[in-house]
Order: structure tokens, then C-alpha cells, then sequence
């Protein structure tokens, strides 16, 4: 076994080097840098297609999916060493999907043959960018008390309501979207449905936030006729698949804390002889942040393994947003006042303060923070209600 794993890292590492563009090798310096794919996919640079489809082609951008759905079909060992190659060559993740991340997996634990055959090959190729109908103006954490309904009409659902801060909904090409079909009970009257974003009576309307972006979105349900076979999951028992798909939320949110691709930027500012107090800062950080590495890979192992406290993905998500606000604020404070400019090409538009101020949702969205202590207080220390 080891030794074909060892064969796997040699094999992995000279493909690597040998498909993955030097371009794609670079630090991330703003959104632009990130592929996101779909049906309009908008490429910053020719070399994020190609990244991507190479990628895609081996099943590398899901690696540990099963081959069957467009997966690489990798163990769980393979699939480490094939991160910690990516790693040392610095290579930028080839696309980034709330179809990865979020739905992929409850698809994988929930979805039909029909479904998993429809939709997932779709993701791991990049070809369909998806976003999350969670939040509502009057449920945010007190996500159960959603009202936007799916009523039976035969065949099909008839959708109507609203949700709010649904990220990049004016980009994305479907939604998998919390619906009551129940309104006489609360969780036991959920329902988890997915459909096309281009379906008549959906419509979207951007948020302007602080950073001057508008990456979060109001959308708006009119009558959406939704076919009965986009039902993920059984009627009424959605509850159960959005519980499931939160913890992974929670688990990609928590990878902020681990930082980008490439080289850190904090470690450079520290070599370049910012003050001491600043320079013994980035360190302190450095140690949390390698620390926090190693305990995201212990959890992530028990993840898989199915052996992780269901209150682990709280604990994670809390202290990596607590981690990635500490990095932006550290790059901003080693900047000093130049950092603060935000329109000029030398500042790259303003990267670095929009992202500044970009990690202060961080700590709001996929479950508050104070909601996440919470967790954490009563199911992993065993304190009282």
C-alpha cells in the first residue's frame, strides 16, 4: 500500500508539473483570479479554462468523487497527496463551486441515480454554477422559520417567496432552495428542491455591500413552476438535507482561515521588516494558522471517515473566520495608508481593502458566529442550555 502510494505521488507530482500552467501557479490577487465555470463562464485569463478542464478531464477537481459522476474516484489517502502536491507547486484550485463544496455531497447522500447522473458530472466539469436559497428576510438564524412555499400543482411545485443574501444569484445558472410544502408544522414542513435559475418568475436584485462589490443578492420567486423530479431528498424531510449540506458550508467556510494558493503575503511583509510588534504578530498568526492547517486535516479525515462530532463543522467555521479576519487585517496593517486606496491599477482596484472588508461576512454567513459559540458550548462542552 505504501508503496503505491508513493508510486500515486510521483505519477501525481510529474503530471502536475506538467499540466498545470505557470499562470496558475501565481498568489490569488483578487476575486478575478478565482474560476467559478457555468453556462457563461467569464475567464480572466485563457489559462483558468484550460487549468480547469485538464483538471476536470482526470476528475481532479472532485477528486474523491466516484468516477461514475465525473469524480477522480481517488481514496481518501490519494486524494491528500494530490492536495499536498497541489500545494507545493502552489497550484490554484482549478474551480470553485457551491456545486463542489456544498451540494455535491448531499447530492451524493441523498440524490436519486437520476439526479446524481444529471447534475453532478456537470459540476465536477465546471459547466453549472449554482447558488444556496437559504436565508429569508425574516429567517436568517432562525433558518426554520422560512416561508417561502412550494405548492403542489400535479406534476409540479409552484414556488413563490424571496430570499436574501444569496451569493453570486445573478451569476449562477440553478439554485438548490429550502421551500415550506408544509404550514402547519416548522422543520417537518421543509422541503429541498433544485431548479434553473432561467425558469420564468425568477429574478434577481444585487446588495451593494462596503466593499463596493455586490457578490450577495435579493431573489424573488414568482410563481416558478419547479418539476416534481428536482425534489431532493423526500417531501417535508428537507430539514434533514439542509442540516447536512450546512455542516459542509461550514467546513468550506472554515478553509478562509487556511489562506489562498501560492505565496503568503503576510510572510512576505514580515521578511520585508515591518515594525518588530507587527513582525511578532504575523508570526503569533503564522503558528494559529499552521495549527489550525493541522486540525483541518485531522477533522477532515474524520469527515470522511464519518467518525466527526456533528458539532465539529461549528467549531471549525468559528475559529477559520476568526483566522482569515485576522489575516486581512494583518495585510492591511502591514500596508499601512497605502493599503487603503482602492481604485488605481497599482492597487489592483483595491484588492486587498475590499477583501478587508469582504471577511467581515464571514462571521454572519453559513451560521452567525455567536449561533456557532453556541453550538459549541452545549454539544461539544456539555454546558447548560
Amino acid at each position: 500500500m505504501s508503496e503505491d502510494l508513493d508510486q500515486f505521488r510521483l505519477e501525481t507530482r510529474a503530471w502536475l508539473e506538467a499540466n498545470c500552467p505557470e499562470s496558475m501557479r501565481q498568489p490569488v490577487r483578487s476575486d478575478k483570479d478565482a474560476n467559478w465555470g457555468g453556462r457563461n463562464p467569464n475567464f480572466s485569463h485563457p489559462d483558468q479554462k484550460l487549468w480547469m478542464d485538464r483538471m476536470g478531464a482526470r476528475g481532479w477537481t472532485v477528486p474523491d468523487w466516484p468516477a461514475a459522476y465525473g469524480g477522480g474516484g481517488l481514496s481518501a489517502a490519494e486524494t491528500k497527496i494530490l492536495r499536498e502536491e497541489m500545494a507545493r507547486l502552489k497550484c490554484r484550485n482549478p474551480l470553485n463551486s457551491f456545486g463542489i463544496s456544498m451540494l455535491g455531497p448531499a447530492l451524493l447522500k441523498y440524490g436519486t441515480e437520476e439526479q446524481k447522473l444529471d447534475h453532478l458530472p456537470k459540476i465536477a466539469r465546471g459547466e453549472i454554477r449554482w447558488c444556496q436559497g437559504y436565508s429569508e428576510p425574516n429567517a436568517g438564524s432562525d433558518l426554520a422559520g422560512l416561508q417561502t412555499s412550494a405548492d403542489d400543482a400535479g406534476d409540479h411545485f409552484v414556488v413563490n417567496g424571496q430570499k436574501v443574501w444569496t451569493s453570486y444569484a445573478d451569476e449562477a445558472d440553478w439554485i438548490f432552495c429550502l421551500v415550506r410544502t408544509d404550514k402547519t408544522t416548522k422543520q417537518a414542513g421543509i422541503s429541498f428542491l433544485l431548479f434553473d435559475m432561467a425558469s420564468e418568475g425568477v429574478s434577481t436584485k444585487p446588495i451593494l455591500l462596503i466593499s463596493g462589490y455586490s457578490p450577495f443578492c435579493e431573489t424573488f420567486f414568482d410563481n416558478v413552476k419547479v418539476p416534481k423530479g428536482n425534489l431532493l431528498g423526500t417531501l417535508n424531510k428537507g430539514w434533514d438535507v439542509a442540516k447536512f449540506l450546512l455542516g459542509h458550508e461550514r467546513e468550506m467556510i472554515s478553509g478562509f482561515g487556511l489562506g489562498g494558493s501560492g505565496g503568503d503575503p503576510l510572510i512576505e511583509a514580515a521578511r520585508k521588516g515591518v515594525d518588530p510588534i507587527l513582525r511578532g504578530q504575523i508570526a503569533l498568526f503564522d503558528v494559529r494558522s499552521k495549527a489550525f492547517g493541522a486540525c483541518s486535516e485531522k477533522f477532515i479525515d474524520e469527515l470522511k471517515a464519518g467518525k466527526a462530532h456533528p458539532a465539529q463543522p461549528s467549531m471549525m467555521k468559528y475559529y477559520g473566520t476568526e483566522l482569515n479576519k485576522s489575516r486581512h487585517e494583518l495585510l492591511m496593517a502591514a500596508g499601512g495608508s497605502d493599503k487603503l486606496e482602492w481604485e488605481s491599477d497599482a492597487s489592483n482596484h483595491g484588492s486587498a481593502p475590499r477583501a478587508w472588508l469582504r471577511t467581515k461576512a464571514n462571521s454572519i454567513e453559513g451560521g452567525t458566529s455567536e449561533i456557532q459559540l453556541n453550538i459549541i458550548a452545549k454539544r461539544i462542552l456539555d454546558l447548560p442550555s
